[in-house]
């Protein structure tokens, strides 16, 4: 039987870290960080929900929000290359963060996933 990811990382503590540590990058990013409402707290509980349950944890994202549908929540936002790349640079210094805690393959599986789903959530 096959260990997900998210029992691998030891559950949601590891994807709150994580999404942390990626908001704390954010915050000095000028282009995306005005894409975010001035308090945090909603949008971080949001992706841990979502980032544990993508990597296998349970359904909590699912159960309060619905679908995922990433595409369409990311719509009102003009994800420019610029804003692509800033949202990516504090995501990769998020991941660097808890770097100690991953082993290679798991890093970059984490890695891939992320620059894949900014590269599509570009729209402009």
């Amino acid at each position: 039987m096959e260990i997900s990811l998210y029992e691998q990382v030891g559950g949601q503590p590891f994807f709150e870290r994580l999404v942390e540590a990626f908001y704390e990058a954010l915050e000095s990013d000028e282009t995306v960080r005005p894409m975010y409402p001035e308090d945090l707290s909603e949008a971080k509980l949001h992706m841990v929900l979502f980032l544990s349950q993508y990597w296998g944890g349970p359904p909590s994202y699912m159960e309060q929000r619905g679908h995922p549908r990433l595409r369409m929540r990311h719509a009102p936002f003009r994800i420019s290359k610029k804003a692509r790349d800033g949202w990516l640079s504090a995501m990769n210094a998020a991941l660097t963060s808890v770097r100690d805690e991953l082993n290679d393959e798991q890093f970059d599986e984490m890695t891939s996933y992320f620059e894949m789903a900014a590269r599509q959530l570009r729209n402009v």
